[in-house]
């Protein structure tokens, strides 16, 4: 059996160093907002190059909450990708907004600067892309696009954590980000965690009142909050995990070029890098005709594969009715040819063999 990803063999590489930070946060007893998540927070500022970090509970609640913060509201609109997890859009609208799903790259599976200023109208306050599957945005073209039209731009990295634009790490660019630390993502915990990084005081004071039930001073409450704090457990793996995320992002790569360079005489699309931006590989995700007949192959094989989004958000029922007259051509075409392949930075070369013949022998059958 191959997996998705091999989170048992990442665990007994780092097992000495995460049971010892595990084991020291229970001695010490202190579970909530101790000393492992404010040494998380500035370690990830120090690493991401941002000058605030603020751990909180999920990477929803990270976009909820930068998104509350920065000021978006009933009534606004946001400009998305509908070709992402639901948790994008979700966020968008507990804060009362509205998601407006444009159409995405067709080799980079993002949204552009194109897509977006045609989306814009007298309501729109923010753009959030999505660095999906550990691609990043153009955020060169995205960032001049709104101080151009005055927009907030808040980015969802929970699928890029040290993924990099001419050096610069995602998170970095707009008023506000949020990560997600699901524990399948490239830096991630055994449970749920997320991270807001921003670069306005304002911002991240608001955040960190929010996070913790709208207190700055314990028993005093300035507005309604949520109780969204990041685990101090978590923290404290998170902070073993976080001094070997180059080495994790690298393997990751290694493995997606590998896998691209054994397809390249195959007939499907394997990912594009764009030369400008760093991928980390979240997701190794191709495009073929045959999708459904190189699942079953796989499967067949024990070799784990997934759809990542079989229905894009603006064909949810729960957006239906919102977008009933929207087609976004790119989008579900995509969505009805993606397959994405294990990938994890253990993935072993023989292991990628395996499932390229595999892959090889269907396409050939």
């Amino acid at each position: 059996m191959i997996p998705m990803v091999d989170l048992k063999t990442q665990y007994a590489n780092l097992k000495d160093d995460i049971d010892r930070g595990v084991q020291e946060v229970l001695e010490s007893c202190a579970f909530i907002l101790g000393p492992n998540v404010k040494a998380f927070e500035a370690e990830t500022a120090a690493y991401l190059g941002v000058k605030h970090t603020i751990g909180c509970a999920s990477g929803t609640d990270a976009l909820h909450l930068v998104l509350r913060a920065a000021g978006v509201g009933e009534g606004d609109e946001v400009i998305t990708s509908a070709f992402t997890f639901i948790a994008t859009a979700e966020a968008i609208r507990y804060v009362g907004a509205k998601p407006v799903f444009v159409d995405i790259d067709p080799r980079t599976f993002n949204i552009g600067p194109a897509a977006i200023e045609a989306a814009i109208t007298a309501k729109t306050k923010a753009v959030m892309p999505v660095h999906l599957f550990g691609q990043p945005a153009d955020m060169a073209g995205i960032a001049a696009l709104c101080e151009r039209h005055g927009l907030l731009l808040i980015e969802d990295c929970a699928q890029s954590f040290g993924a990099t634009i001419g050096g610069k790490q995602t998170g970095a660019f707009g008023i506000g980000a949020g990560f997600s630390f699901f524990p399948s993502k490239n830096l991630g915990a055994y449970g749920d965690g997320g991270l807001v990084t921003t670069a306005s005081d304002e911002v991240a004071a608001k955040v960190k009142m929010l996070r913790n039930h709208g207190s700055e001073v314990r028993y005093y409450h300035d507005a309604i909050g949520y109780n969204s704090r990041l685990d101090e457990i978590q923290a404290a793996i998170l902070r073993v995990k976080l001094r070997h995320i180059e080495e994790f992002n690298l393997g990751r790569r290694r493995a997606a070029h590998l896998y691209s360079e054994l397809m390249a005489d195959l007939p499907v699309e394997t990912p594009h890098e764009d030369g400008i931006g760093v991928h980390v590989y979240h997701q190794y995700t191709l495009l073929s005709d045959r999708r459904d007949a190189l699942m079953q192959a796989l499967q067949q094989e024990q070799i784990a594969c997934a759809i990542y989004y079989p229905v894009p958000l603006h064909q949810q029922n729960v957006f239906k009715a919102d977008c009933a007259e929207l087609s976004l051509p790119v989008t579900e075409a995509v969505a009805a040819r993606c397959l994405s392949l294990p990938i994890y930075p253990e993935l072993g070369e023989a292991d990628i063999r395996r499932i390229v013949a595999v892959i090889r022998a269907a396409l050939d059958g």
